[in-house]
C-alpha cells in the first residue's frame, strides 16, 4: 500500500469504505504536503473543492480593507473546509494558510456527491466532523463575547495543547496567538508574561509549556 492509500485508509471520514472503494477514492483525490507558512487558498480562486486536513494545522483568515488580519478559525487534523455549498461552507474573501507542515486531501464537489450517494455512512461522518467544528466555533464566539483577554488566551492555550495530547504548544508566535484571540501582540505578550509570573506557563522561542493546567483552567473559566 502506497503512502497516499495509507493516509486515506486511516481517515475518520473514509473508515467505512471497502478496499475497492478506497482504490476508487485514491483515483479521484489528490493528496499533498503543504509546508508551514504557505497560503494555499486565496479569495480569488474559484471552483467547489473540499479540503480534508489529514495532519497539521490550518488557519482560515480574512484581511480587512485596512490590512488587519482577522482569524476565522484554526483547524487541526480531520477537519473539513472549502468552498462547497453542499456542506454549507464558503471561503468567500478567505485565505487558508498552513501554520505547521500539513498533509491535505482534495476532492471535487462532483466526486464527493457521488461518494455520498454510494456510501451514506460518509455523509454521517461529515455531519459529525462539521458538527464538532460548529461547537468549537460557538465556544470561540462565546469566549470573544463574554471573556477578557487573559481568559481567552488561557482557554486557547489549553485547547492547543490538548490537540497534541501534551503540555506544549510549539511553532506559534505571540502575534499568532494574539490574532487567534482578537487582540494586539503587545497585549498577548503582557498576558503571557503574567501567566508565566504566576507559574502557570513557561515561555520559550515559539514554544509555550503549560506547568499548571488546573491553575490555567481557573483563569480560562474566570
Amino acid at each position: 500500500m502506497d503512502e497516499k492509500m495509507r493516509h486515506l485508509s486511516t481517515m475518520e471520514l473514509f473508515q467505512d469504505l471497502s478496499e475497492k472503494e478506497r482504490e476508487e477514492l485514491d483515483r479521484i483525490t489528490t493528496m499533498s504536503t503543504v509546508r508551514k507558512g504557505k497560503v494555499f487558498y486565496r479569495p480569488e480562486e474559484t471552483g467547489e473543492v473540499l479540503f480534508i486536513l489529514k495532519k497539521g494545522k490550518v488557519q482560515l483568515y480574512r484581511i480587512s480593507p485596512e490590512g488587519k488580519k482577522l482569524v476565522i478559525t484554526t483547524l487541526d487534523k480531520e477537519s473539513l473546509f472549502g468552498e462547497m455549498a453542499l456542506l454549507g461552507q464558503q471561503m468567500h474573501n478567505t485565505f487558508a494558510e498552513s501554520i505547521s507542515d500539513c498533509t491535505i486531501c482534495v476532492m471535487s464537489r462532483n466526486d464527493l456527491e457521488r461518494l455520498i450517494l454510494q456510501r451514506p455512512q460518509v455523509a454521517l461522518r461529515i455531519l459529525e466532523i462539521t458538527g464538532r467544528r460548529l461547537r468549537d466555533a460557538e465556544d470561540r464566539l462565546e469566549d470573544l463575547a463574554f471573556k477578557g483577554i487573559p481568559a481567552r488566551l488561557s482557554s486557547l492555550l489549553l485547547r492547543l495543547s490538548g490537540d497534541d495530547g501534551g503540555d506544549e504548544i510549539i511553532g506559534l508566535t505571540h502575534q499568532d496567538l494574539a490574532e487567534m484571540v482578537g487582540t494586539y501582540r503587545e497585549t498577548a505578550t503582557q498576558v503571557l508574561n503574567d501567566l508565566k509570573g504566576r507559574g502557570l506557563i513557561e515561555i520559550g522561542r515559539k514554544r509555550i509549556k503549560i506547568l499548571n493546567r488546573t491553575g490555567l483552567q481557573a483563569v480560562a473559566d474566570s
